[in-house]
């Protein structure tokens, strides 16, 4: 993008598709003058245009659409790398409060009983409402070994949890062979590691010759879209995978098809996915490619329902910023940002079973799958 300032202190964009579009960044450097000149402190010029640029973004109202300093923009690779220091949750946006997506298993914040959908209120006496993503994320963050406070709403109750920072590693897939030859998959994320591991575990799980299979996405907040049409393409042999849709702009739409290459893509090895409200973005597109093209049946409770897509470009100076460039559709037609994926089986997971170490939501899934192998 090209700016061009002319006299009357009018910016016009230019490198556009259209030329008329013209900004008056006249209020904008009045301001600059009147602080940098008058302000009676140390002023960071650096943070200064980081603060501007951050406000910039915010503005569109859109809390997946974010501008991350030098510092977020490396936090944020080394999470999609597996690897970061936290409390070890997934946190977002919903009706304009923070929210744990998913805590990760054997985290700080599952250690202590967080869940999906729990409402943070507060981070360290700090209320939350309309607080942004990247805010809340760095307020959470910070060095191994020191505490934050979340006030976590549930239901009616609220209670004050103190957790003890941590380096949060994450292997994002796990599998085994369970009762009656099912074979398990746990995907915890989808980042740069998962279709590998993914692959690993359809090979082993075939070679050991499986009668049927589980795919446990519960929890998952999501991650990459490759890896997520990489992953469906392991049980689902063609067909869509899912649709991004500009629906605000010009109307394009991209399918992603299944590669036709999957290891279990066999109708006769029947298939259950466990999804509950913290299996997002990339989870749900892969449990409504799997729902849509009737290759096996949905258990548990209703998705999160993130489905806008969005980029991450790099910026002068280690800055990046992520933009909402499109949204999800299931291979039928479902907006994933606005309904989330329904449960073919609806199975609660409530807190008093968690703390009973008790699954209900596997239990289904296996007893369902043992019928079918009758």
């Amino acid at each position: 993008m090209d700016l061009q300032t002319q006299s009357s202190n009018t910016v016009n964009i230019t490198g556009k598709a259209s030329s008329s579009t013209a900004v008056d960044f006249a209020q904008f450097w009045q301001v600059w003058d009147k602080v940098t000149r008058n302000y009676d402190g140390k002023i960071d010029y650096q943070k200064l245009l980081y603060g501007a640029i951050d406000g910039m973004v915010k503005a569109l109202g859109d809390p997946y659409t974010v501008y991350m300093n030098p510092d977020e923009a490396k936090s944020f690779s080394q999470e999609l790398e597996g690897s970061v220091n936290g409390i070890g949750a997934e946190v977002g946006i919903k009706d304009n409060r923070v929210i744990i997506i998913a805590p990760i298993a054997g985290s700080p914040a599952s250690q202590v009983g967080l869940m999906a959908n729990d409402v943070i209120v507060s981070i360290d006496g700090t209320d939350t409402t309309g607080m942004d993503i990247m805010t809340a994320v760095s307020k959470i963050r910070g060095n191994v070994g020191t505490k934050v406070k979340l006030e976590i709403g549930r239901g009616d109750a609220k209670t004050v949890y103190e957790i003890t920072r941590a380096k949060v590693e994450t292997k994002s897939v796990k599998w085994e062979v369970k009762e009656g030859n099912i074979g398990y998959i746990q995907i915890t994320r989808f980042d740069s590691n998962t279709t590998s591991l993914v692959k690993q575990a359809t090979l082993d799980l075939k070679d050991k010759g499986v009668k049927a299979v589980i795919l446990d996405l519960r929890n998952n907040p999501g991650g990459y879209l490759d890896a997520a049409v990489d992953v469906t393409s392991e049980f689902v042999k063609s067909g869509i995978v899912v649709s991004e849709k500009t629906t605000e702009k010009n109307g394009n739409e991209q399918k992603y098809f299944a590669s036709g290459k999957g290891k279990l893509t066999e109708t006769n090895i029947p298939m259950v996915v466990l999804t509950n409200g913290g299996s997002a973005s990339a989870s749900e597109i892969v449990a409504g490619a799997i729902k849509d093209n009737g290759r096996g049946t949905l258990i548990g409770e209703k998705t999160f329902g993130k489905g806008s897509v969005q980029t991450v470009e790099s910026l002068i100076g280690g800055s990046s910023i992520r933009v909402t460039v499109a949204h999800w559709f299931t291979p039928n037609g479902k907006n994933i940002n606005k309904e989330g994926i329904s449960p073919d089986i609806e199975v609660k997971l409530t807190e008093e079973d968690a703390k009973a170490d008790k699954d209900p939501q596997l239990e289904k899934g296996i007893s369902y799958l043992l019928d079918k192998l009758k």
